[in-house]
């Protein structure tokens, strides 16, 4: 994948990202949203696997510990307890989650929407936790691109077995269903709308990092990366503030 990074982005050369980069950019605006006083709640937080990351920009930019007062993580599968980035995790056993009302500054849910079978509720819960003017971070993956139509195409046991093959780096145990139910924006947009969040939702198109078990898919992905419209690009951005 470097040497693909290298010939259709070569300003990845300095440094090993690219202009385009999905968790930069989304971090990047992340944290411009932090202060040294944010409760941070990471939703579906993981082992913490972004700690591996081999760039050390990305790496340290997906970081959130240290940069607030406190990160809480929750998720359904108890392997957030080893994650070292958290400075507590909280698993979650219920439709509620294990959070008062009003008790977090700023919530990042990052590619955890589409596995998400009651959107409304999920987001509901966004709304109840944070504080008033607090803000909803959320990146998740593009029901009309073509990573969403190939893996609604797919089987969901077999998911792992295609990432293993484009070179994906998640261990099979940290893969899970996904259903797609809230993921265009549009449908992302106005369900913010109906919980009366101030949002913006966008699309967005990084580098074709799935394609990469092939350069010809690859040089597909870049052309897409490029000129694809909107509607079909692989990533949904969507930053709310409750009010």
């Amino acid at each position: 994948m470097m040497n693909y990074l290298n010939l259709y982005y070569p300003e990845s050369r300095f440094g090993g990202f690219t202009d385009v980069d999905g968790t930069i950019a989304f971090y990047t605006r992340v944290k411009s949203l932090i202060g040294p006083t944010s409760v941070v709640l990471d939703v579906g937080c993981g082992r913490g696997m972004y700690g591996e990351d081999p760039v050390v920009v990305r790496r340290q930019n997906r970081i959130l510990k240290g940069h607030c007062a406190r990160v809480i993580g929750i998720d359904v599968d108890p392997v957030g307890e080893i994650n070292p980035y958290l400075d507590e995790f909280r698993r979650i056993e219920t439709a509620r989650w294990p959070l008062e009302d009003e008790s977090v500054d700023v919530i990042v849910s990052d590619c955890v929407l589409e596995h998400i079978e009651d959107p409304e509720a999920f987001l509901a819960e966004c709304r109840r936790v944070l504080k008033l003017g607090g803000y909803l971070c959320l990146r998740t993956a593009n029901a009309h691109s073509y990573i969403g139509l190939i893996s609604r195409m797919v089987p969901n046991h077999l998911h792992a077995a295609v990432l293993k093959r484009a070179r994906h780096s998640k261990r099979e145990e940290d893969i899970f269903p996904t259903v797609y139910l809230c993921n265009t924006r549009r449908k992302l947009a106005k369900a913010l709308d109906r919980l009366q969040f101030d949002h913006c939702v966008y699309e967005h198109e990084s580098e074709p990092h799935y394609l990469s078990f092939s350069k010809f898919f690859y040089w597909l992905g870049v052309l897409h990366q490029r000129f694809a419209l909107r509607f079909f690009k692989a990533a949904i951005f969507a930053f709310a503030k409750k009010r």
